[in-house]
């Protein structure tokens, strides 16, 4: 534009000069004239240019969000009732009240409150306080057969989380009173998304069945799942005209899914989330966690304590015991052999490790070993799960040596994790007889959203004692690869 203007300030002088050389100056005008169309042509297009609205795409995201989300931005809606609170509020405690976690914000939405406490009362913190729902009996439930329409409260408790009109708030979070979360691993998997976007993370259920039942793009709320605030806040402006059309439905996650469906988005997937519909020794399941932060697990009232010799509550505290050192790496899986003896050594950060008492290929290793038992009895179907298995060899004395957490410290020389031999009635061969103890020796994990997470490697340190072993957990070098050499 400002060529043009120049040009235009030139033409009478030009002009002037045509009156006594015609002649000469038609080359002249014919550059003036082009120029001017050239000009006018321009001037138009930049009137349209801004006239032209901008189109802004749902859940665009207009600047980079600097500061790094922490439990601050969290909020938490828990689904209880007044009958299953009293027995369940311990599970709550567990991770709501650990040492990191002091400005943990939610509710635990009951239909009504406990006799013995309120939503203000009995209450240090230590547990997320009580709200009671609104009334849904508004609501149609036409599920058949049976089924409980308290599922629809449920799935109200996503509209009534939102409406606690917390400040700051990146995500919505969303379990049930026996989901154990672990906070600053929920934290660092939503960190790799942008919270301004619309996002629905979770996992799909360990069975098959079930998954293709309710569908492999639902969360399964005994899991948790989350939600980004933008995504929250339009969900439940048209949550409640929406679930009127499925009345037709089992749960409330099934009502949830559908009504983000609805507004065009799909699932997130998160392994990190465990709906846990297993019964009994889940040791397989969480000694072959997949390579992602552990998020959640549920059922625990459904499954055996996951260390031996201890209440359902006292092994979880066990757990959190290594998740209050290294939150990151517990349970992470590394594999490494010893060579001496054709051991396979499987290390599962803060919970257990395994001696195979022999060379095991490591693809085998990641299998999750069928330890449990299916969530319904007597349906083929019902054992057929989302992971990969091996079968629980029929010999007990075949199967690896399992050796639990033991204690678990932290000093400026690193991390060092003690694991005790489980007694079984076995007649091991020499050295295993004599092994009692196996330490383990880390640095803090610190993952980087930035990057593919790479499994770490480890070595069976040399040592003269009889009755233990030590192990060192490092990164694997460049071109390294994890086999018996």
């Amino acid at each position: 534009m400002i060529i043009c203007n120049a040009q235009l300030h030139l033409a009478p002088s030009l002009i002037m000069k045509s009156i006594h050389k015609p002649i000469k100056t038609k080359p002249l005008m014919k550059f003036i004239l082009v120029s001017s169309s050239f000009c006018a042509i321009s001037l138009c297009v930049s009137v349209l240019l801004l006239a032209t609205p901008k189109i802004v795409e749902v859940g665009s995201s207009p600047q980079y969000v600097s500061d790094p989300t922490t439990v601050d931005h969290l909020v938490f809606g828990i689904a209880s009732s007044g009958i299953s609170w009293p027995k369940r509020k311990e599970y709550s405690k567990i991770w709501w009240n650990w040492k990191l976690n002091k400005t943990m914000r939610g509710c635990v939405f009951v239909d009504t409150l406990p006799h013995e406490e309120n939503a203000n009362n009995n209450n240090d913190g230590s547990r997320p306080p009580l709200c009671v729902s609104e009334d849904t009996s508004q609501f149609l439930y036409t599920y058949k057969p049976g089924g409980l329409r308290s599922a629809i409260r449920v799935a109200r408790v996503v509209k009534e989380t939102v409406a606690l009109n917390h400040s700051g708030v990146r995500w919505y979070v969303f379990g049930d009173d026996d989901t154990i979360f672990f906070p600053q691993n929920l934290v660092k998997t939503l960190s790799k998304y942008d919270h301004r976007l619309w996002y629905y993370v979770g996992s799909y259920s360990e069975i098959y069945e079930g998954s293709q039942v309710f569908g492999f793009g639902m969360a399964f709320g005994g899991g948790g799942f989350a939600i980004s605030s933008s995504l929250a806040q339009v969900l439940a402006k048209v949550f409640d005209s929406c679930i009127q059309r499925y009345s037709h439905l089992y749960g409330s996650d099934a009502r949830v899914y559908s009504c983000i469906t609805e507004l065009g988005v799909g699932l997130t997937h998160e392994p990190g989330f465990h709906q846990v519909d297993l019964r009994g020794d889940i040791f397989g399941l969480l000694a072959a966690h997949p390579l992602t932060p552990l998020v959640s697990l549920h059922h625990p009232d459904h499954t055996d304590p996951i260390f031996p010799n201890m209440t359902t509550t006292k092994s979880l505290q066990h757990l959190f015991e290594a998740v209050n050192v290294d939150s990151e790496r517990i349970l992470q899986q590394t594999v490494c052999y010893e060579r001496r003896f054709s051991w396979t050594i499987s290390v599962s950060w803060g919970y257990g490790v395994q001696v195979f008492q022999n060379n095991m290929l490591l693809p085998d290793v990641l299998r999750v070993e069928k330890t449990f038992k299916q969530w319904k009895e007597g349906n083929v179907l019902a054992g057929i799960y989302t992971f990969n298995t091996r079968e629980l060899h029929p010999d007990q004395c075949k199967r690896p040596t399992i050796f639990y957490l033991d204690k678990v410290s932290s000093g400026k020389d690193g991390i060092i994790s003690s694991y005790r031999k489980y007694s079984q009635n076995c007649s091991y061969k020499e050295p295993m007889k004599k092994l009692e103890v196996i330490k383990v020796f880390t640095n803090k994990l610190y993952l980087d959203n930035k990057q593919i997470p790479r499994r770490h490697c480890c070595d069976v340190l040399p040592s003269n004692a009889g009755d233990s072993m030590e192990i060192a957990i490092r990164e694997c070098k460049y071109e390294e690869m994890i086999y018996m050499h």
